[in-house]
């Protein structure tokens, strides 16, 4: 009689294998989500940039004025009722006519001008 030995589970190489493949896929996704959590966050803060700028430009018209504070443009009872921060941004206490817009600190590196 012959005697068939049945094996199960995995070897120490396969396993290895999987491991590898599993790192290869993994240093291939993470950059790629990377850039596009970038892309995200830099189009958010030039949304909020728009929104600032069509804010003073309407406090412009409305006062006569050429600069306006945030704290006239942002406010429950102003033209933007709330001013979120996507990636810890700074932006410009001081909007002037016809000034370019700068927001500084995005994820503490990047900074974004926003040209009226």
């Amino acid at each position: 009689m012959k005697t068939t030995r049945k094996t199960q589970g995995f070897t120490l190489v396969e396993i290895m294998i999987v491991v590898v493949i599993i790192g290869l896929l993994a240093a291939m996704a993470i950059p790629a989500f990377q850039k596009v959590r970038t892309a995200s966050q830099d189009k958010a803060v030039l949304n909020n940039a728009r929104q600032l700028g069509a804010a003073a430009d309407q406090y412009f018209l409305e006062h006569g004025t050429s600069t306006a504070q945030i704290t006239s443009l942002v406010g429950s009872a102003n033209y933007i009722k709330s001013l979120s921060t996507v990636a810890n941004e700074s932006y410009p206490q001081t909007y002037t006519q016809g000034t370019a817009i700068e927001i500084t600190g995005i994820a503490g590196a990047r900074t974004i001008t926003y040209l009226q």
